[in-house]
């Protein structure tokens, strides 16, 4: 479905991401893991076509989209969840959960859509009408994840989404999230509790330095003694 080869992604001068290298299949649920600083929200934005690759290719459904503006990413399939929400909170919840239905192809669905949001997030419905700055933050999260989700998309991009939320809102949308998987949307998850991260998705990333690292399974990681040693702090 996504096939990523030898990414770079620099800040002017300065190189962020090289030769990060990741592929994904049709309802995966994937992670993305590393310390600070080491280029996970680049990669997702640079998959969201956020950020303009330097070199390699990306690559879905046997369609080159490397050099393509950034609002072809979202025609092409693709939507993000970006770190901090990035809602318009004077905005009605109605209003935010709209915008993600901008694209042609989805603009048709749009009623659908946001019947099935209200379907995965019952605690959305009964806040339509409401400023989306008004929501708790688990609730605004859920928002910021139904507006990616009106764009119908075939990879949801999630950066850090569970930031700030209460941990029984966290288990809640987990499981909306291995639903939405399981319904045939691919997503790759960047989350900075690794243990969070391993227990949700059957594959992961390890990024560090800007550079690809490690991936595997979920069991092949935690048999790893290099990544026990350096990520989990187990000798």
């Amino acid at each position: 479905m996504l096939d990523v080869r030898d990414l770079d992604v620099a800040y002017g001068a300065a190189p962020a991401l090289w030769r990060a290298s990741l592929s994904l299949r049709e309802g995966e649920l994937v992670c993305v893991l590393g310390p600070n600083g080491a280029g996970k929200t680049t990669l997702i934005n640079a998959l969201a076509g956020l950020h303009r690759a330097r070199g390699g290719r990306i690559v879905m459904d046997g369609r080159d989209l490397t050099s393509l503006p950034a609002h072809r990413f979202c025609e092409a399939g693709i939507a993000i969840v970006p770190e901090g929400r990035r809602l318009f909170t004077r905005m009605s919840v109605r209003e935010n959960l709209e915008i993600g239905s901008y694209a042609r192809a989805a603009r048709g669905a749009r009623g659908r859509s946001l019947e099935r949001v209200c379907t995965l997030f019952p605690a959305v419905r009964d806040k339509l009408g409401a400023p989306a700055g008004a929501l708790s933050g688990g609730q605004q999260q859920m928002v910021a994840i139904g507006r990616a989700l009106m764009s119908q998309p075939d990879l949801l991009l999630l950066d850090e989404p569970f930031l700030g939320v209460a941990p029984i809102v966290v288990d809640e949308v987990m499981a909306v999230l291995r639903q939405i998987a399981a319904d045939g949307v691919t997503c790759l998850l960047v989350e900075q509790n690794i243990h969070r991260a391993l227990d949700f998705a059957t594959r992961a990333y390890v990024i560090e330095n800007g550079r690809s690292v490690l991936d595997g399974t979920r069991e092949q990681l935690l048999g790893d003694p290099e990544f026990s040693k350096k990520f989990l702090g187990l000798d």
